[in-house]
């Protein structure tokens, strides 16, 4: 079950951070916007343990 959990919430929070901008200011030395390469390869990482993750449950 936590494989579950971290693996979808890897997956949402990645997924999210590719679409939907920062409402605060931005500091020095922070990024802008979440870099896409990276938050797609985060995200089917996460999908990969989900899906895993709900395979081993069922059966």
């Amino acid at each position: 079950m936590l494989i579950l959990a971290m693996g979808s919430a890897m997956f949402v929070g990645n997924f999210l951070a590719m679409f939907k901008p920062r409402k605060r200011a931005v500091k020095s030395g922070e990024l802008e916007k979440a870099p896409i390469k990276r938050s797609i390869i985060m995200s089917l990482g996460g999908l990969a343990c989900a899906s895993w993750a709900i395979a081993t449950l069922s059966t």
